[in-house]
């Protein structure tokens, strides 16, 4: 909050306050600012501080004055990132992609305050903490290991023990891959643009499920892809809108699918058999590749509907990682390919990095090798079981309700009011929430919001969102 007791005047802060989220895309270019009205109530100041604030605004470029309609945030991307075109199967009129999706990402990553973040993607850090993993590194760092790790590049596939324990924990879901058909990447990201620069080119129709995951939408783009956005249902994406597109005329048919099959995100839905088998089938029938983000398996049964593990790795490539589970800073992913693809995934990826760290995989290989790794899944599951349970009382009593029925690690809240306005007004509170707009190609006005469990289970921030939400109606 602004305070008359900070080094810098009010209208300094309040101009700093909104300079900061301009520039890190938690006010995207096009939002409109609180009137002036508007933000002397919510901030507790004069209208003169507003207007001096954003005289400020103005004269650093960040918004423009609109006549009789109020501030607005410059739009200043360059002419290249101008929003794209979707062309939709059928004739449908072509839809706007949010061009700068990724820049409004890189807010996320901007820790607000030390309250509980529930906007936030990953686990707190002290769900993370271990010995096992200190343990693991010092293991690998000491004697002859170390040198063998570290004074040559290393395999390009990635370290044979970590490909070799990849291996036998992929053969425990199903999927039948040997060390030979994995490649480990700079987490799963790295991997899911791995496969985008080898199968596609700039252009190419590309299915997505929506909503999903807004850096997905904004990665594509960035190559030139033309996103087709696919709805995601309780059983799986729907059926009906990938056949129209798989039966769109030459050159609009698409060439991948991505989805996150399992604890989707931000839904939590998991695919069912029936529609695993129907995907396949299209896959089959129009010649399309799938990739099958799986990030969040180690919070997933084993027996969940994977659609590498129907397929048996022939139209689909696996994509999973440690992010989530174990060490967000560590960047390890991988992915497990179909033969007839290997190679040339491998030879993207010896143009973007040669190789992968070899240390940090083969300390990576221990833990799953010693049960280390399927210990603290166990233990992160329960602990989760517990959060979840906790956020969807305090969301309910706070007058909110689940789109979708909660699982996994995130909660897909229906909030009755607009979560673009509200994360806002949140941010002014110290809190960080992930509007349900993020998560749409096009980022359509939303009343949806995702919640991680793990740190929305503080009854101060469900408290504070009732009384914001009061203030907005």
């Amino acid at each position: 909050m602004l305070t008359r007791t900070s080094g810098l005047s009010l209208t300094d802060q309040l101009s700093a306050r909104f300079a900061e989220r301009i520039r890190t895309r938690l006010l995207p270019p096009g939002a409109r600012l609180p009137s002036v009205r508007e933000c002397a109530r919510q901030q507790g100041v004069s209208p003169h501080t507003v207007v001096a604030a954003y005289d400020q605004l103005l004269a650093q470029g960040l918004v423009e004055a609109r006549r009789q309609r109020g501030f607005f945030v410059r739009d200043v991307a360059p002419p290249q990132a101008a929003a794209a075109t979707v062309p939709r199967a059928g004739g449908m009129p072509a839809a706007p992609v949010a061009a700068d999706a990724s820049s409004l990402i890189r807010g996320m990553f901007h820790r607000q305050s030390d309250k509980p973040q529930p906007g936030m993607g990953v686990f707190p850090p002290d769900w993370m903490e271990s010995t096992f993993m200190p343990a693991a590194v010092r293991r690998v760092t000491s004697g002859p290991m170390l040198q063998e790790l570290s004074l040559q590049y290393g395999d390009p596939a990635g370290d044979l023990a970590l490909r070799q324990s990849l291996s036998q924990k992929l053969m425990g879901i199903n999927v039948p891959a040997g060390p030979d058909q994995i490649i480990t990447t700079v987490g799963a990201t790295h991997a899911l643009d791995i496969v985008s620069r080898t199968l596609l080119r700039p252009g190419d129709p590309v299915m997505v499920e929506e909503p999903g995951w807004a850096i997905e939408f904004a990665r594509l783009e960035s190559l030139g892809m033309r996103i087709l956005p696919v709805p995601r249902r309780a059983d799986g994406p729907d059926l009906e809108v990938m056949a129209r597109y798989c039966e769109a005329g030459e050159g609009h048919r698409p060439k991948l699918f991505v989805s996150v099959s399992v604890l989707h995100n931000p839904t939590g839905y998991s695919l069912t058999p029936g529609s695993a088998h129907r995907v396949l089938q299209l896959a089959n029938q129009h010649d399309f590749h799938i990739v099958e983000d799986d990030t969040y398996s180690h919070l997933a049964p084993d027996h969940a509907t994977r659609l590498s593990a129907m397929d048996g790795l022939q139209r689909t490539i696996y994509v999973g990682g440690f992010a989530k589970i174990l060490a967000p800073n560590w960047r390890i992913g991988f992915m497990a390919a179909p033969p007839q693809v290997f190679g040339r995934l491998l030879e993207t990826k010896l143009m973007a990095t040669l190789t992968t760290p070899a240390i940090f995989e083969r300390a990576l290989a221990w833990c799953i090798d010693q049960g280390q790794l399927r210990r603290h899944c166990e233990r992160i599951r329960a602990r989760l079981d517990a959060a979840r349970a906790r956020t969807v009382k305090l969301a309910l009593a706070a007058g909110c309700s689940f789109a979708a029925e909660p699982a996994g690690l995130f909660g897909w809240v229906e909030t009755g009011i607009d979560t673009d306005a509200m994360t806002q007004r949140m941010l002014d509170e110290g809190f960080l929430i992930a509007p349900g707009s993020l998560f749409h190609a096009r980022r359509p006005p939303s009343t949806l919001m995702r919640v991680n469990f793990a740190t929305a289970q503080d009854a101060a921030f469900w408290k504070t969102f009732a009384r914001v939400r009061d203030e907005l109606r």
